[in-house]
């Protein structure tokens, strides 16, 4: 334990402020990112539940120490694990392309709450390792994800064509970008329009342009959208 945090620990004035105050800053630093990217749980969303949850653990401990209740002090901070689920449930979707969305956020959600119970319990070294780290895992690993996933051999796209007579076409154009059709799923699509979409599984060769596959299935007659999913 760092030794600059030994006068802060405790329940008077400077311990509850800089227990508040941490919580702030690691959960802005923590939705900034959120924010950048246009995400509906961004940085005031973060900063809150951050706050909500250190004040939760803050509050156990002062009815356990200063109002000596014979109370669990961990009662309380352990009911924000559940009540951030239900937040962070809110922040995942299904889209009409059967892509899952929303759970990285959900899940800086839940990081938000467990660092805001360490700002509250007063376990600044933990708060702050875990801050540092949530950034480096949102900035830095999801480049080198992004790196990696370009050299991914299998895609799968998601295609909206005007009517089955053109799913030979979507093959053909597939064939002459030299990509293998491994799987394909056809539905509906909702609402009045009669157009069908469906989401291929693509093998690809290796150091292939995936854009360039895209452009060539988009160039297919009767196709109306063609993207990566």
């Amino acid at each position: 334990m760092l030794e600059c945090f030994s006068s802060l620990r405790g329940m008077d004035l400077w311990g509850i402020s800089a227990r508040v105050v941490l919580a702030v800053l690691c959960g802005g630093l923590i939705g900034i990112e959120r924010e950048h990217k246009r995400r509906p749980a961004g940085f005031r969303t973060h900063i809150l539940i951050c706050l909500g949850a250190a004040m939760t653990t803050a509050t156990g401990q002062y009815l356990y120490v200063v109002m000596r209740y014979p109370t669990d002090v961990a009662r309380m901070g352990a009911q924000v694990i559940a009540g951030v689920s239900f937040i962070g449930a809110g922040a995942i979707i299904m889209t009409k392309r059967r892509r899952v969305r929303g759970l990285t956020t959900a899940a800086g959600l839940w990081v938000a709450a467990i660092v805001g119970l360490c700002c509250g319990a007063a376990f600044y070294e933990g708060a702050l390792y875990a801050t540092v780290l949530v950034l480096v895992a949102e900035v830095f690993f999801s480049r080198l994800e992004y790196r990696l996933l370009r050299n991914v051999r299998e895609i799968n796209v998601y295609v909206e064509y005007a009517s089955p007579s053109c799913l030979t076409g979507i093959m053909e154009h597939c064939h002459t970008s030299g990509v293998k059709v491994v799987d394909a799923e056809i539905t509906k699509k909702g609402g009045e329009s009669n157009s069908a979409c469906a989401i291929f599984t693509l093998q690809t060769r290796k150091g292939s342009d995936h854009g360039r596959i895209l452009q060539e299935i988009a160039r297919a007659e009767g196709v109306l959208l063609a993207e990566e999913v």
